[in-house]
């Protein structure tokens, strides 16, 4: 913990006010103060990949709670043999992101099925996912919402589960209809589990790195660069160590938030 957890933390947060590539050594580092949150604002780089790490939250995270919930309503009421099928819808969250990410980017390529099925459908030319900035970052958050979505139908079975009966009983004798039911008694019933999900899916997709690594590298023309991966971008291939950490500061501040929110609400009774 003291050595790769705690030390790079603290060493990190050092370095966010400092100009540091590395190369030079430990000698050359030279304390800049506030000159790279300064910078930060006037990087355009910066701002596209936090535009961008937004748009991604405000798609990805609805995207996914609203089709896990959907489906969680459905396996629940209407599937046969649940277990197994959950079983089966959990396995893309706990594959591995790289190998995902990998049959994903052969899925979206211009001789994967995707565009097959889309010129057998009549459209001379279908666009080329991954290498247009308009479809890029589209494609990416299609594939993180299908990827999260065995761990938010997981989490909403359970929640299901906990819903009383006496609920869904009494509805029945007043008549409602099955999506006056899912409307009045589920989804209230779930406001505690939806919350918990919205937390932890927005502080993912603020850490999102993998999939943008793999399948475009934050291409084309950075459309799909987001804070992590530009963290990454800055600190390996442009060797600027103390700006990268000051950009991972403040993905650390907006992570942090988000989890003090969560801990506050679990503390109310």
């Amino acid at each position: 913990m003291l050595v790769f957890v705690a030390f790079p933390v603290v060493f990190s947060f050092a370095l966010a006010f400092t100009d540091w590539d590395l190369v030079s050594g430990f000698s050359r580092i030279r304390f800049v103060g506030l000159a790279n949150f300064r910078e930060m604002i006037q990087d355009r780089w910066f701002l596209k990949a936090f535009v961008n790490n937004i748009v991604y939250t405000l798609v990805v995270v609805p995207g996914s709670l609203l089709l896990g919930l959907v489906t969680s309503v459905l396996v629940h009421e209407l599937a046969f043999r649940k277990s197994e099928l959950r079983l089966l819808l959990f396995l893309p969250y706990i594959s591995n992101i790289v190998a995902v990410s990998i049959v994903w980017s052969i899925l979206y390529s211009s001789f994967g099925p995707i565009i097959g099925i889309l010129r057998s459908l009549g459209m001379a030319n279908p666009p080329n996912f991954l290498a247009d900035p308009n479809w890029a970052l589209p494609s990416i958050m299609a594939m993180s919402i299908w990827s999260a979505l065995g761990y938010v139908v997981l989490i909403y079975s359970a929640g299901l589960q906990g819903i009383p009966a006496e609920l869904y009983e009494a509805a029945c004798l007043d008549g409602v209809s099955w999506a006056q039911k899912t409307v009045h008694v589920t989804v209230p019933s779930l406001r505690s589990t939806t919350f918990f999900l919205l937390i932890t899916q927005v502080i993912g997709s603020f850490k999102v790195f993998a999939q943008i690594q793999v399948m475009t590298e934050g291409g084309p023309m950075g459309a799909t660069s987001v804070l992590a991966y530009y963290v990454y971008e800055t600190a390996f291939r442009f060797y600027r160590f103390g700006y990268a950490s000051a950009v991972a500061l403040v993905l650390f501040l907006i992570v942090i938030a988000f989890t003090l929110l969560q801990w506050s609400r679990q503390e109310k009774p």
